[in-house]
């Protein structure tokens, strides 16, 4: 297989989110597979490539795959890499660009793969859902926190109106700051909430897929969540979830009341074993091979399928609206 080039704008200080721990994550998995290796773009860092450097050394244009992932710059970066083959990662849906048809894309959610499978429909799309670590497990051990809270991309509700009436009740630990242990921390927890949809709102982009609620359930929470963008693949309230922010504060503290008084309910890790290690490795091998296969003969194929532009879709309502109007003044005539 080609090797993979994985481009990140840094992998450290300000560029440190979810989203590029789960890339990492596909990095290390693909790594099991081929040679694959980050490469930066913004940020010079000691001991990782950066992609000025990179492309002075002429590199065979046939013996590389760029796997572009960070949503603001995939558009730019696209433009000038379009004379090497190309993946799109896709994490969240909503950033406006467009993408040729010979860069096959890979999303981490159905919500972002149906979101595609409309905005590119002539594209090579895979699905291939972000890892749940194997440390994310039921300890089964003492659970001192009653309700835990990440304060980032939590709403403006969470933090300022059900938090401060849960405080008044039960054991509440709100986290706003970088935790080493994630997976002690959600078995220390009975509930984990969780509420982004005002945070993704605000940047007109999608949640991608929202590893904590999993992670938390992963570890034996009860989670009550929004079920914004790729939450959506995984999240069924009633069942393994509740609906957070519900209509009015008093219900949804009436609800976590409830669900801490009453016994846990564990998941079956059947569950989540589409998210494990093992499971994902397998789906990206052969991802991988098709894609490979894909820019093994792509040159051979003249005639590529026309694409959905603004223009050739105003052209197609257009001839519908004539066709529409031609059948009614029809029968007229006659």
């Amino acid at each position: 297989m080609r090797k993979l080039y994985f481009l990140l704008p840094g992998t450290s200080g300000k560029f440190a989110c979810g989203g590029l721990w789960a890339e990492l994550k596909t990095l290390d998995l693909a790594k099991q597979i081929c040679d694959a290796e980050v490469v930066t773009y913004r940020q010079r860092e000691k001991e990782t490539i950066f992609l000025n450097d990179l492309l002075r050394e002429n590199l065979a244009l046939e013996e590389v795959i760029f796997v572009l992932s960070w949503g603001f710059d995939v558009g730019k970066l696209a433009a000038r890499l379009r004379h090497y083959h190309l993946i799109y990662h896709a994490h969240s849906a909503g950033y406006g660009f467009k993408l040729p048809a010979n860069i096959p894309i890979v999303t981490v959610s159905r919500n972002t793969l149906g979101y595609w499978g409309q905005r590119s429909p002539h594209s090579l799309l895979y699905y291939l859902p972000n890892q749940i670590s194997n440390e994310f497990q039921n300890q089964h051990l003492k659970r001192d926190i009653d309700v835990l809270v990440q304060s980032r991309k939590s709403s403006e509700y969470l933090i300022q109106e059900l938090i401060p009436a849960l405080q008044k009740c039960c054991q509440v630990c709100v986290v706003d700051s970088y935790i080493d242990d994630l997976p002690g921390l959600f078995n220390r927890a009975k509930v984990y909430l969780y509420d982004s949809a005002e945070y993704w709102a605000q940047r007109r982009v999608s949640e991608g897929f929202g590893l904590q609620p999993m992670e938390a359930l992963a570890c034996g929470c009860q989670v009550f969540s929004s079920v914004n963008g790729g939450l959506s693949d995984y999240l069924d309230p009633g069942f393994n979830c509740h609906k957070i922010a519900s209509y009015a504060k008093e219900y949804d503290v009436q609800r976590i009341l409830k669900v801490l008084e009453s016994q846990a309910i564990a998941l079956p890790e059947e569950f989540f074993a589409n998210h494990r290690t093992d499971h994902i490795i397998q789906r990206l091998e052969v991802i991988l091979t098709e894609i490979n296969d894909f820019f093994d003969h792509q040159t051979r194929y003249s005639s590529p399928i026309k694409n959905l532009t603004n223009l050739r879709i105003a052209r197609l309502s257009a001839q519908r609206i004539f066709g529409k109007l031609k059948k009614k003044l029809l029968p007229r005539a006659k």
